[in-house]
C-alpha cells in the first residue's frame, strides 16, 4: 500500500554554515565594528548576544538571511523572549524545531480526515505517517497539507507505491 511520512526537519549542517557565514559578514560589516555581538549554538538552541535591541534585530535578519541562501526554512526558528545581559546588552535564545509537534500534528490528522480523502493518518512519535490505496489519493493528501498555511515547515519524504 502506497505511504509516504510527514516530518520537520532541519540539517544542522547547513545552520552551522549559515552561522558561521553570519559571523564573517558581521566582522566586515561597519555597523558592527567594535560592537560585542555573537551567535553560539549549543545543540537544537542558538543564543544571540547583542549590544542592543537595534542590533538584535539586524541580526535576526541576517540569520534568517543566511539560512533561506543555505536552504533551510527560517520558519524552524522559534524566538524566545529576550532578555538584558550586562549593561545595555540583550540576549535571546532561538531555538532550530525538530519534528512536527504533537498539537499540530493532531490539527493535520483531523483536518486530512475531515476532508473525506480516503487516506489514513497516523501519529509516529515526532512525524506522521499517510496511507492510501492511490499514489493520487496521497498526492491530493499532500496538496491539501501544503495548503493549510502551517508556521512550521514539513517535508514529504519516504513515498513509497
Amino acid at each position: 500500500m502506497p505511504s509516504f511520512d510527514i516530518v520537520s526537519q532541519t540539517e544542522m549542517p547547513e545552520v552551522d554554515n549559515a552561522l558561521n557565514a553570519m559571523k564573517r559578514e558581521m566582522d566586515q560589516r561597519f555597523d558592527f565594528k567594535g560592537a560585542k555581538c555573537s551567535i553560539e549554538r549549543e545543540g537544537e538552541v542558538l543564543t544571540i548576544l547583542a549590544d542592543d535591541d537595534l542590533k538584535l534585530r539586524q541580526m535576526h535578519e541576517l540569520l534568517k538571511g543566511h539560512l533561506t541562501r543555505r536552504k533551510v526554512d527560517a520558519g524552524a526558528l522559534e524566538f524566545k523572549s529576550q532578555e538584558k545581559a550586562a549593561g545595555q546588552a540583550v540576549r535571546q535564545q532561538v531555538v532550530v524545531r525538530q519534528g512536527v509537534p504533537q498539537d499540530l500534528a493532531k490539527k493535520i490528522v483531523k483536518a486530512v480526515k475531515g476532508s473525506k480523502l480516503k487516506v489514513q493518518v497516523a501519529i509516529q512519535g515526532d512525524q506522521l505517517r499517510v496511507t492510501g490505496k492511490k499514489r493520487d489519493d496521497l498526492q491530493d493528501a499532500i496538496a491539501m497539507v501544503k495548503d493549510m498555511k502551517l508556521d512550521l515547515p514539513l517535508q514529504y519524504v519516504n513515498f513509497r507505491d
